[in-house]
C-alpha cells in the first residue's frame, strides 16, 4: 500500500482553536476530503503572523497541510469565505458557534464526510444571510442526526413498530430515538406528548429540501417545542450535551444588536 503524500490540500471550515505554548494553537478543521483533522498553525498567536486571520473559527479556507509525527502542520491557507456577518452580530455568531461545537462533538477524527462538510458549510452561509436562525440551526441538527444515523423515527411506533394513524395520539422518546404509539407503555422511558402540528414540522425537518423548512407555517409554541426534542435527541445520540447550547440561550435573552462579537 503506497504510503500517503506528505504534504496535502483540502478546502476546510474552522471549527475551533485552543493554544499551544508561547506562540502556536492547534487548530480543528472540518475538511471536505478528510473529516475532522486537528493541525498546528506555528507561530500564529505572534503579531506579525501571516495565518492568524485565516485560522479563525468559522473561517472557510483552501488548507494545505504537512503530515506531522503526532500533529499535522498547516503551512498554507487561502481564505475563501471569512463570513463577516457572523462575526459581526452576536445572535448570528452565538448560532453558527453551536453549528460548529455539535459537529466537532459527534464526529471523529479522520472520518470522511463530504455530507457533512456541505451542510456545515451551507448552514453558515444561512446564518449570516438569512434571519431565520433558529429554522435553520432546527434543520440543520436534524440533518446532522440523519448523517450520524440518528435520524428519528416519525412515522412508525419504535416499540412495537405499528405505523401511526391519523389522528392517534404521539408521544415521544428521545432515548428510543423516536414516537411512540398511543397502545405502547415502555418501561424507564419518559415520554412527552407531540401535538399534530409538532409532529408535521418534525417530519418537515426531515425533508431534503430546506425551501420545505422555510415555507413550513410554526407558531411560536411549536418552534419551542422543535427545539427541546431535538436538544433531547442530540444529548441521547451523543451522550452529553452541546456546551454553547448555554451560550446562545444567554444571547437570546439579550437585546438584538449589531456589533463586532470577537472570538477568544
Amino acid at each position: 500500500m503506497p504510503r500517503p503524500a506528505r504534504v496535502y490540500k483540502s478546502p476546510a471550515i474552522v471549527l475551533r482553536q485552543r493554544r499551544l505554548g508561547e506562540t502556536d494553537k492547534i487548530i480543528t478543521l472540518y475538511t471536505a476530503e478528510y473529516g475532522k483533522v486537528d493541525a498546528v498553525a506555528k507561530g500564529v498567536r505572534r503579531l506579525k503572523s501571516r495565518l492568524a486571520g485565516n485560522v479563525e473559527p468559522l473561517s472557510h479556507g483552501s488548507f494545505l497541510l504537512a503530515r506531522g509525527r503526532n500533529l499535522d502542520i498547516i503551512t498554507q491557507v487561502q481564505s475563501i469565505e471569512s463570513f463577516q456577518p457572523l462575526h459581526d452580530d452576536l445572535g448570528r455568531l452565538s448560532h453558527a458557534l453551536y453549528a460548529a461545537e455539535l459537529l466537532d462533538r459527534a464526529t471523529e477524527e479522520r472520518s470522511e464526510n463530504f455530507a457533512l462538510y456541505r451542510l456545515l458549510l451551507d448552514t453558515l452561509r444561512r446564518l449570516a444571510e438569512r434571519d431565520d436562525l433558529e429554522r435553520t440551526l432546527r434543520y440543520y441538527e436534524m440533518a446532522v442526526l440523519g448523517q450520524l444515523g440518528y435520524k428519528p423515527e416519525l412515522q412508525r411506533c419504535v416499540v412495537c413498530g405499528a405505523e401511526l394513524a391519523p389522528g392517534e395520539v404521539v408521544r415521544w422518546a428521545a432515548n428510543l430515538g423516536g414516537v411512540v404509539c398511543s397502545n405502547c407503555k415502555p418501561q424507564d422511558t419518559v415520554l412527552s406528548t407531540l401535538s399534530p402540528a409538532t409532529l408535521n414540522a418534525l417530519r418537515v425537518l426531515q425533508s431534503e429540501h430546506f425551501q420545505d423548512v422555510v415555507d413550513l407555517d410554526l407558531d411560536h409554541d411549536t418552534a419551542v417545542a422543535l427545539e427541546h426534542l431535538l436538544r433531547e435527541a442530540i444529548h441521547y445520540a451523543l451522550d452529553q450535551d452541546v456546551r454553547s447550547a448555554a451560550f446562545l440561550d444567554e444571547v437570546r435573552k439579550r437585546p438584538r444588536t449589531h456589533r463586532r462579537a470577537g472570538i477568544q
